[in-house]
């Protein structure tokens, strides 16, 4: 742990750096342009027998 002392400041640059890039690939992402490709997607196909248990209201 004495390493630490000397070379806190190292790790500390890593850290910002890491920091820097995460938010620049962030600002790249547009949710707009998924959105968009999403719409060309068909949804899976499930059957009526998969579904979750009907609701039976007695009458």
């Amino acid at each position: 742990m004495e390493w630490l002392k000397d070379y806190w400041w190292i790790i500390l640059i890593i850290l910002l750096g890491v920091f820097i890039n995460t938010i620049k690939d962030l600002n790249k992402l547009s949710f707009k342009e998924y959105l968009k490709k999403k719409k060309g997607i068909k949804p899976i196909p499930y059957d009526d027998d998969d579904d979750w248990p009907q609701n039976n209201k007695p009458k």
